[in-house]
């Protein structure tokens, strides 16, 4: 007979907010760009292109300047939600993600293509959901015993 092995967990180590915030971002921006170049591929999108226009816009100098901002953003949020001090993190990571649900729900606007633009756009929302949901209950550290209080700190700085 056979004597059975005790079964193992996995150490399943708690990740960092902002490990979270960074790959959240990266997959946001993955997709946002996926979504773009995927749309290439909707039928007459290289031949408007190729006329000058995308979507309702002529291709200019200010649109390419927008679309690379509209991307650079989530590229840098990925560098900032690893290195800014907490709490302006949190407050940038609830900015920068609000600011970008409207951005997003701007895409599927007027595009014949409801099934790939409403997927992308939902995936889109549901990792800005998830940045919103990491920044907001970003945890908050307790006042130790063994350290004083702020008020404490500063009647002494005071004195």
């Amino acid at each position: 007979m056979r004597t059975r092995q005790p079964t193992t967990t996995l150490d399943d180590q708690p990740i960092p907010v902002r490990a979270k915030l960074a790959a959240a971002w990266t997959s946001f921006m993955f997709l946002y760009a996926y979504v773009d170049i995927l749309n290439f591929f909707t039928p007459g999108t290289i031949e408007d292109i190729l006329d000058g226009r995308v979507f309702e816009f002529d291709l200019s100098q200010t649109f390419s300047t927008t679309a690379l901002t509209l991307m650079a953003i989530p590229i840098f949020m990925i560098v900032l939600s690893m290195t800014l001090p907490a709490r302006v993190n949190r407050i940038v990571n609830l900015i920068v993600a609000s600011l970008y649900v409207p951005v997003t729900v701007f895409n599927v606007v007027g595009e014949s293509w409801l099934y790939f633009y409403g997927l992308g756009v939902v995936l889109e929302l549901i990792l800005l959901v998830l940045i919103l949901r990491y920044a907001w209950t970003w945890p908050r550290t307790a006042p130790s015993a063994t350290s004083p209080d702020l008020e404490t700190v500063r009647a002494q700085q005071q004195a």
